[in-house]
């Protein structure tokens, strides 16, 4: 009976993950709050404290969950460039703007992160430095450090182009943005 509570227990804590990353990037990390997140995951507010010690500890268990799920679909691309190719025309799509619940956290939440508890910053970076790892390895893959700096670039300019798609409130500008961020990035990493 134990081992059910405790593959429980981590099914919960999944779950209560899962669903935060979703309304954190829908609604912000600061416009979510405790009681909002576990009705979500279909739980009481009591429960909460049993599987985090603080809202900022979910938020840093959230970020580096969403991250590390990101970084892992790398391995579901076509090998190389054509799988980064198809990463940017996925990332830079009306989907993907349309859609933050589901999307990246960074184009959702960088501001946010910026702002938050040392725990939450260090789960971003190691989450973001995995990632710049992936892109690095498939632009060199063999000198991946190489390629370090074009890969920050490109990936500062994914997540910029996102937000700036966001923002607007002309559909067709913001396809603009997209588009021509979609050029940019691709002619960036040829």
């Amino acid at each position: 009976m134990a081992r059910y509570d405790k593959e429980h227990k981590q099914a919960t804590r999944q779950r209560i993950i899962e669903t935060a990353g979703y309304r954190f990037k829908q609604d912000g990390i600061d416009g979510s709050g405790v009681a909002t997140l576990m009705a979500d995951a279909g739980l009481t507010n009591g429960a909460f404290y049993a599987h985090f010690a603080s809202k900022e500890d979910l938020v840093a268990n959230v970020v580096a969950d969403q991250l590390g799920t990101q970084t892992a679909r790398f391995s579901t691309l076509a090998p190389g460039r054509a799988g980064l190719e198809g990463f940017v025309r996925d990332y830079l799509s009306p989907q993907h703007r349309d859609n933050p619940g589901t999307g990246c956290p960074s184009a959702a939440l960088l501001d946010e992160i910026g702002r938050c508890a040392t725990a939450t910053k260090h789960a971003y970076t190691d989450g973001t430095r995995a990632m710049v790892d992936e892109i690095a390895a498939r632009l060199a893959p063999d000198d991946p450090q190489s390629a370090r700096g074009k890969t920050l670039g490109l990936f500062t300019m994914m997540v910029g182009t996102m937000q700036l798609s966001r923002a607007l409130s002309d559909p067709r500008f913001a396809d603009e943005v997209l588009e021509q961020g979609i050029q940019n990035a691709l002619a960036f990493i040829r």
